[in-house]
């Protein structure tokens, strides 16, 4: 489970990070907004550097591991989905002129921001934070918070982004549209499903696929909602506590686990 997560958030991060700056950054205008995406950029720098950092530390070998999304089915199947998805934004000769030509931009930014950041991302956190609450893959299972933190930001900012092109081109928002874009996430959760069996076939830990395949749905239902579309599967959410991970509280007791928040003493001078 740990290898499937490392070997699709690995290229996944990379194909983020291009949509951004190849692509999404030269079609967004607002000066706020190209800010923002700069600074997501950054992050999602970081957040490469950090799943080397991860297999380095695992002693994994990184060629085996950013050359999953060739070997594994499950992982290259969501890889191709996107970037079929999100192929028309970078098309050299495409514009945001016209009604059509904004059509595909939301289409792209759905794909981007709804399936890959707002799906894809949240069913491998889930995974490797269900270890971490075991107290298993603690190390590893930090940074993944710490990543998690920094994606439900970017989520929020598709989202808002989605939202503001629908209220200002309101006539892009046909029945028709909403009706592609709910087949297109649901085509999604469907490769989610498969990917989740694939990385946790027969269960471990009291944690099994099937768990993964709900959360999957339930979050599907919440990114549906985010852009004014209706709710498809209705299903319960069997990781409450993934909300506590997302907001990344970090008080520990004092008396049960070194504290590292803390300035060390070391770098006073007494007089």
């Amino acid at each position: 489970m740990i290898l499937w997560n490392l070997g699709f958030f690995s290229t996944a991060e990379s194909l983020t990070a291009n949509n951004i700056v190849l692509a999404v950054y030269s079609h967004v205008t607002n000066p706020e907004c190209r800010q923002y995406l700069l600074r997501q950029a950054y992050e999602e720098a970081v957040h490469t550097d950090t799943f080397i950092y991860c297999c380095d530390t695992l002693g994994l070998d990184p060629d085996e591991i950013y050359t999953m999304y060739m070997k594994i089915p499950s992982i290259r199947d969501k890889d191709d989905f996107v970037v079929e998805l999100t192929k028309s934004v970078f098309d050299p000769t495409f514009s945001t002129e016209g009604l059509e030509n904004v059509r595909k931009f939301v289409h792209d930014l759905v794909g981007f921001y709804v399936i890959m950041e707002g799906i894809y991302f949240y069913a491998g956190f889930a995974m490797m934070l269900a270890l971490k609450r075991m107290n298993k893959m603690v190390g590893i299972g930090e940074q993944f918070e710490y990543i998690m933190r920094d994606e439900s930001l970017h989520l929020a900012f598709g989202c808002d982004l989605i939202n503001t092109i629908k209220a200002e081109s309101p006539e892009v928002w046909t029945a028709a549209f909403q009706k592609e874009l709910i087949a297109l996430i649901k085509k999604s959760v469907e490769l989610e499903k498969k990917y989740a069996i694939d990385a946790c076939p027969e269960g471990l830990l009291g944690i099994n696929a099937q768990q993964f395949i709900d959360y999957v749905e339930y979050i599907a239902d919440r990114r549906l909602e985010r852009i004014g579309l209706p709710k498809q599967y209705e299903t319960e959410n069997p990781f409450p506590w993934m909300s506590q991970s997302v907001d990344l509280s970090k008080e520990k007791n004092f008396f049960e686990t070194r504290v590292t928040e803390y300035q060390t003493g070391g770098s006073l001078k007494w007089e």
